[in-house]
């Protein structure tokens, strides 16, 4: 019984000192591995539900003190192929490249000192998204006809975010996190008609949208142990 004690005491005491990790380096570097996000609307979007899978999509530098860390974080989305139907199911379907990115600072706090490590962020930052392509009539009764449109967006973003990090060894931890934007863009869409006249349309919005990101995983490095 005594050794049993011995042990788990020894176990506790190893535990402790190895849970030391973001407080005990001054910096972390994080990379996104995988992320699910939930991309900002274009023009009249019917599938506004689909989420779009990204890889080795974004990074993060973290200012360490101890339970709280300050970080610098983003995501880069460039050019991909993007189809949807606009105004309705059998309306339209338009196709083009998609471009979106975002730059945050916010901050960081552990709940506990363990080896499992559960935190809350909260970031703020700058996003921007934009869409080029062409749109199609599906329906042959639609009196539109195809037309080319250029639409973007950029304004401010609040992320609220919960995580959890595991630290495999002393310098090096896998997070998951979910999070959720609330983000605030001013939109500008241009559209241009392939009839005779080529007739260009404008048109310009305030819009408040809020976009789930359930999955984000990553690793993070820990470096400059401190003093």
């Amino acid at each position: 019984m005594n050794r049993i004690i011995l042990v788990i005491a020894s176990l506790l005491i190893s535990l402790s000192a190895f849970s030391q990790v973001d407080g005990t380096y001054n910096y972390s570097i994080g990379v996104r591995g995988y992320s699910l996000m939930q991309m900002p609307k274009i023009l009249q979007q019917t599938n506004t539900e689909d989420f779009t899978d990204m890889w080795l999509n974004g990074g993060m530098i973290k200012f360490n003190d101890n339970q709280i860390a300050f970080r610098i974080s983003g995501h880069y989305l460039f050019k991909r192929n993007f189809t949807f139907n606009n105004k309705c199911d059998n309306c339209e379907t338009a196709s083009g490249k998609m471009t979106d990115y975002a730059v945050k600072f916010g901050f960081e706090k552990n709940f506990n000192y363990s080896v499992i490590q559960p935190y809350f962020a909260a970031d703020f930052g700058y996003r921007s998204h934009s869409f080029k392509g062409n749109i199609v009539p599906i329906n042959s009764a639609s009196l539109n006809s195809t037309s080319s449109t250029n639409t973007s967006k950029s304004g401010g973003v609040f992320s609220p975010t919960l995580g959890i990090k595991a630290n495999i060894i002393s310098q090096l931890s896998i997070f998951v996190e979910s999070s959720l934007d609330f983000y605030y863009a001013y939109e500008r869409q241009e559209t241009t008609y392939d009839d005779v006249a080529n007739t260009r349309t404008f048109a310009k919005y305030n819009k408040l949208e809020t976009l789930l990101n359930p999955v984000s995983v990553g690793v993070q490095i820990h470096l400059v142990r401190k003093n």
